[in-house]
């Protein structure tokens, strides 16, 4: 295999052409995940209800799709959601900020991907410095004015999430599809409260 072949190779290893799932798998993927962003939304509510929400959810998200790039296995990002939620619980029992928590293994999968993958790599680094960065800038803030940055930053993820279902890559279908939900839920209603006050 020449060199351009072995890269286009790796750029596409977690891009596998499959049939679209059916309207009923969509809404029920669509729903979980809905039903999964009223969860993390209240579950500390009304006490821990501020931008770490949605910039907690945002850090997940984001290592999932960068997970599943680095490693080239779309399965990875399923199991991401689960360690995610594992090391924010860990952050939290450690005192430790879980923006921190979560940029560090954020960073040590650049830097493995930058290595193993880095033309898979760098779309999904580029998306949480962005996505991640913006809800993380957001703890700063005034908490109202926090809170609707990172709710929108979490809501316009959703569109990443759109661009993955609909290529069918990098992650599962199913997982763009509980993302998509629970990012545009979670988000809107973030920054509904937020502007409630």
């Amino acid at each position: 295999m020449n060199p351009t072949d072995r890269a286009v190779s790796a750029a596409t290893e977690t891009d596998v052409p499959t049939a679209r799932p059916s309207a009923t798998f969509i809404v029920i993927a669509l729903v979980v995940g809905v039903a999964s962003g009223f969860g993390l939304l209240f579950s500390g509510y009304p006490d821990a209800l501020g931008a770490a929400v949605p910039m907690t959810a945002l850090g997940i998200a984001t290592l999932c799709y960068l997970a599943a790039a680095v490693t080239g296995l779309r399965w990875v990002a399923w199991l991401v959601v689960g360690v995610g939620t594992v090391m924010v619980f860990g952050a939290e029992l450690l005192d430790l900020p879980r923006w921190a928590v979560l940029a560090a293994a954020g960073l040590v999968l650049l830097v493995i991907g930058f290595i193993r993958r880095p033309r898979a790599t760098t779309p999904q680094a580029l998306a949480m410095v962005g996505f991640f960065g913006v809800a993380v800038a957001a703890l700063a803030l005034d908490p109202r004015l926090g809170l609707a940055l990172a709710g929108l930053a979490l809501a316009a993820h959703a569109g990443w999430d759109v661009v993955h279902y609909r290529r069918n890559a990098v992650v599962g279908r199913s997982l763009a599809l509980w993302c998509m939900g629970l990012d545009l839920f979670l988000g809107l209603v973030c920054v509904g409260i937020a502007i409630a006050g």
